[in-house]
């Protein structure tokens, strides 16, 4: 009678230990879909580990730098008709610039007379001109605060820039600068689609996990052939009509839109 009692006793215990993991389970599987239908950081049940990324859209964002996180277009403008002259392409008159926002790639190309095989000798002058630059550049309004906010939710970030390294690292300064876990710079104007794979590479996070974010169509052709969502910013380079023609994942109006959309 005694060993049956104590085998009762042992079955009655398994049987609760059973119910309280079964009930932990069904607890964690609540607060993740509550997580994701409201958009909110899942708590962490007792004794179940969750994974933080459940919580975000994207576990990798991929940022350009020029016209997205960087306010360094009205400076490079200033001295395109001065590397016009220096480089052989044509000038362009000032109330023309919006008029060149929808162009780009080889129709930009034609359209000034810039021979392909000149283009890296004019990159790589406006790149040493930028770090000789004696003055100030600045991020966008909010780009700090949207770049540690993301990463505090556990969003890998990274940057894939035409610019070199040192300028891109200058412009977001030490305290942002830390928050990257890949910076690929340096890409020529068609080759950001082979970076963005290697980061992707690197991140080991799955590509439909993944968006770049930019402001200019070559952003949204490269991200396209990366295999990954493509965000667009409106502030940048090119005209928002232009950039939804691209159909991007995402459109974000104000800089402050990229953590509240993400996050």
């Amino acid at each position: 009678m005694l060993e049956h009692g104590t085998a009762a006793s042992k079955v009655a215990g398994y049987r609760k230990k059973a119910e309280d993991i079964f009930s932990g389970e069904v607890q964690a599987s609540a607060t993740i879909i509550d997580a994701r239908l409201h958009h909110i950081p899942p708590k962490q049940p007792q004794g179940i580990l969750l994974d933080p990324a459940l919580a975000v859209k994207y576990r990798l964002a991929i940022f350009d730098s020029d016209g997205t996180l960087a306010d360094t277009l009205p400076w490079m403008r200033s001295l395109f008709n001065e590397m016009a002259g220096e480089h052989g392409f044509k000038r362009v008159d000032p109330g023309d610039f919006e008029r060149f926002r929808d162009l780009h790639g080889t129709a930009l190309l034609r359209e000034l007379g810039l021979p392909l095989w000149k283009l890296p000798r004019v990159v790589g002058s406006l790149r040493r001109r930028m770090a000789e630059h004696t003055g100030t550049f600045s991020l966008f309004p909010g780009t700090a605060e949207v770049l540690h906010r993301l990463a505090a939710a556990g969003v890998q970030l990274a940057v894939v820039s035409s610019n070199s390294r040192e300028n891109v690292e200058r412009v977001l300064g030490a305290n942002n600068t830390r928050l990257l876990a890949h910076v690929a710079c340096g890409v020529s104007m068609f080759g950001k689609a082979a970076r963005l794979r290697q980061v992707i590479r690197g991140s080991t996070i799955p590509p439909q996990q993944a968006i770049y974010i930019g402001d200019e169509i070559r952003d949204a052709e490269a991200a396209e052939k990366a295999g990954i969502a493509f965000g667009a910013v409106t502030w940048g380079q090119h005209t928002e009509a232009s950039l939804r023609a691209k159909n991007p994942a995402e459109v974000f109006a104000t800089v402050q839109e990229i953590a509240d959309k993400l996050c």
